[in-house]
């Protein structure tokens, strides 16, 4: 508890110099203001339809810069003091993230009205959205780019300024467009938002200019992209499919139940990604780079139970807290409309228990580069979790999808469990980690 406590203080707080704690808290509370918003003025109905354009948003962004984030960033700590291999890797990552930024955003452009009947159904005509969404792909993947310039050289406190300030920015636009023009702004809002942080990101990236003079076409390795084709994959296959499953069960809820029900089960997602934050914030910040620094099972070991000692109870105790004021919450965070939230939380909050359970074990495939097993499980969740949570509404409704998400976990948590049995529970060897 000691040495968890100490590490936090010293590296995850200390290091970032407070400000990825303004970050998160920025994060958390602008989440919730735009929430009360969307509920107040636009209602249940539009809190789904909001809720499949984000999800759609979410996996477009991803797939317009190829999944290469986390893999541009290891890349460019690694060859930061090389100038050749830095032109090398900028200008491949560069021009290869423009070419599919500008592919993706044709294609949604070209096809606004088919994407608008998956996302929103032929009764509503949105396409406009899609097409704002296509013109300001390439915007995002070159704030992508610049953020992964500066996470790579370690400028974290200009990311963490950046993003603090992109928050404040992104919720003063949503309000006041959601304020204009209700459902509509709250729509465009949703697209444009996560584009306009570029104004700020270029204000940072202008004090190194130097950056810019090493971009240059002659310079494309598609190597480099070869290198980066894990990372690429796991980003590709967990940050797109996850969206789509979400938006293909949320499309079920709407016809076989209806739209409002499925912006009930919106806004408990909402408010269980709040309360997510801030655990997953550790496990990024702590976990992961520990993980990534121990050898052998016996420390491996360690880690997760000393996580499972130290963190899961409290985290235990807040989602109890949480579900025994459910019925203060829901009117405070959203509005009365939305009480028939209230009889989601308790399988929304124990799926969500067993989910970070069990992603604290599955960052173990991260940390030694076990790609393929982790696709594999991920894929294997999306799987169940689509056919329990259609099975479980079709039996008891809209619970059933909350349902369908706590056995979803479960088995997720008894898959992850058989796979590291021997290092968590096995006579242990003086050995590696890999199962």
């Amino acid at each position: 508890m000691k040495k968890f406590l100490t590490y936090i203080n010293t590296k995850v707080l200390v290091e970032s110099g407070g400000l990825n704690s303004v970050n998160l808290s920025l994060k958390i509370i602008t989440g919730i203001v735009i929430s009360k918003f969307v509920a107040v003025f636009i209602g249940a109905e539009g809190m789904a339809l909001i809720g499949n354009l984000r999800n759609f948003l979410s996996a477009a962004q991803t797939a317009a810069i190829a999944g290469f984030y986390n893999g541009v960033v290891k890349l460019l700590n690694e060859c930061k003091s090389n100038v050749k291999e830095l032109s090398r890797t900028l200008s491949s990552v560069f021009y290869f993230g423009f070419f599919t930024s500008m592919l993706l955003s044709f294609g949604c452009y070209y096809n606004a009205e088919n994407i608008n009947d998956f996302i929103f159904s032929y009764q509503y005509n949105y396409a406009y959205v899609i097409e704002t969404l296509a013109l300001v792909l390439p915007f995002y993947a070159l704030n992508m780019f610049i953020f992964s310039i500066m996470n790579g050289f370690s400028k974290y406190k200009i990311l963490l300024i950046i993003n603090i300030l992109g928050q404040v920015l992104g919720l003063l636009i949503t309000i006041l467009l959601i304020w204009q023009d209700n459902i509509d702004g709250a729509l465009i809002a949703v697209v444009i938002v996560p584009a306009l942080s570029l104004l700020i990101s270029v204000v940072g990236i202008l004090s190194r200019k130097n950056f810019m003079s090493l971009i240059k076409i002659t310079k494309v390795d598609f190597s480099v992209v070869k290198v980066l084709q894990p990372y690429m994959l796991i980003a590709l296959v967990t940050t797109i499919a996850m969206p789509l499953t979400l938006i293909f069960i949320r499309n079920y809820i709407i016809n076989e139940i209806g739209i409002k029900e499925a912006g009930y089960w919106q806004a408990m997602n909402r408010i269980s990604y709040y309360y997510l934050l801030f655990v997953n914030s550790i496990m990024t910040l702590y976990v992961l780079p520990r993980l990534t620094e121990l050898d052998t099972k016996q420390a491996f070991r360690k880690e997760i139970f000393g996580f499972y000692r130290n963190v899961v109870p409290v985290f235990g105790l807040v989602l109890v807290l949480i579900y025994l004021g459910r019925s203060l919450l829901v009117p405070i965070l959203l509005s009365e409309e939305f009480e028939p939230v209230e009889t989601l939380f308790g399988f929304q909050i124990m799926g969500d228990f067993l989910k970070v359970i069990a992603t604290v074990i599955t960052y173990q495939f991260l940390a030694k580069k076990m790609f393929y097993h982790f696709i594999i499980l991920e894929v294997f969740l999306f799987i169940i979790l689509y056919i329990s949570s259609v099975y479980f509404i079709d039996i008891f409704g809209l619970e059933g999808a909350v349902i369908g998400h706590f056995l979803s976990y479960l088995m997720y948590f008894g898959m992850v469990l058989l796979l590291f049995s021997s290092s968590l529970f096995g006579i242990l060897p003086e050995d590696t980690i890999n199962d």
